[in-house]
C-alpha cells in the first residue's frame, strides 16, 4: 500500500470544442475531465509523458492541486485513438480517504505449478481483480501461489486470501484465473488414435455386412429341357 501518492499536474482547460482538443493533443497534452458524485464536472488537460510515467508507477491512487487544495484521483476511463492507439481522452474521479472505492488491482501468480512441471500448459485468464477499500489501502498487487496447481485443475476469485484489513474482494468468486491442461499435441494425438480405432471398427463392420449379403449355398442349376 502507498504511504505517499504519484503527483499529477493537471490545468483547467476553457475549451471544450473538438478543435481544442486537437489543439492541446499537439502541444503534447491530453484533455480530460475530472468529476465526483454531487459536485460539478471540471475540464482538465494533462501533459502525456506525465500520464505516462503516472501509469508506470505502479500506482492506482493520484495526488492533484486544485485552486490550491490537494485532492486525490484514480483513473476512471481512458479513450485510444483506434488507428494510432494513443491516448487522446481521460476521466480521472476523485476520491476522499474516508470512503471505501472500487478498483482494479494487478493479479500476480506466483511459484511454478505441479502440473506444468509435469508436461501441462498455463493458462491465466484473469489478469485484474476488483476490490473495495479505502483509498490509503489500495495495493500494489493481489497476488496467488499457484505451486501446488496439478493438471487438469484450475484456481478461482474464491481461492484468493489476500489476508488485508478493510479490503473485500469484489469480483465474482467463480471466475476462472489460471488453470493447467495438457499440451494440445497429446490431445490430437489421442483423437487421431480414436479415429484410427473407429475406421477399422467401420471396415470390420463393412467386411461383415459384406458376408451377409453373399449366401454361403450356390442355388441348383435347372436342368437343362431337351
Amino acid at each position: 500500500m502507498a504511504s505517499s501518492y504519484y503527483k499529477l499536474d493537471v490545468a483547467n482547460r476553457e475549451e471544450l470544442r473538438s478543435r481544442g482538443a486537437r489543439k492541446l493533443r499537439r502541444k503534447g497534452l491530453i484533455p480530460g475531465v475530472l468529476y465526483y458524485s454531487g459536485e460539478e464536472t471540471v475540464n482538465i488537460s494533462i501533459e502525456k509523458t506525465i500520464l505516462f510515467h503516472a501509469m508506470q508507477s505502479g500506482q492506482r491512487i493520484f495526488e492533484i492541486d486544485q485552486g490550491g487544495e490537494s485532492q486525490y484521483t484514480m483513473i476512471k476511463q481512458l479513450q485510444y485513438h483506434p488507428v494510432t492507439d494513443e491516448i487522446i481522452h481521460v476521466d480521472l474521479m476523485r476520491v476522499r480517504r474516508s470512503e471505501k472505492i472500487t478498483i482494479a488491482v494487478p493479479l500476480v501468480l506466483n511459484g511454478e505449478p505441479v502440473g506444468v512441471k509435469e508436461g501441462g500448459v498455463l493458462s491465466q485468464s484473469l489478469n485484474q481483480v476488483e476490490i473495495s477499500c479505502y483509498p490509503t489501502d489500495v495495493p500494489e498487487q493481489i497476488e496467488l501461489n499457484i505451486e501446488d496447481l496439478e493438471l487438469n485443475s484450475a484456481k478461482s476469485i474464491a481461492d484468493l486470501d489476500i489476508g488485508l484489513e478493510d479490503v473485500d474482494i469484489i469480483s465474482d468468486p467463480s471466475l476462472n484465473i489460471v488453470s493447467v491442461t495438457p499440451p494440445a499435441a497429446e490431445e490430437e494425438v489421442v483423437e487421431e488414435v480414436l479415429d484410427d480405432q473407429e475406421i477399422d471398427e467401420d471396415s470390420e463392420r463393412s467386411e461383415d455386412d459384406k458376408n451377409e449379403d453373399s449366401p454361403n449355398d450356390v442355388p441348383d442349376e435347372k436342368p437343362n429341357e431337351s
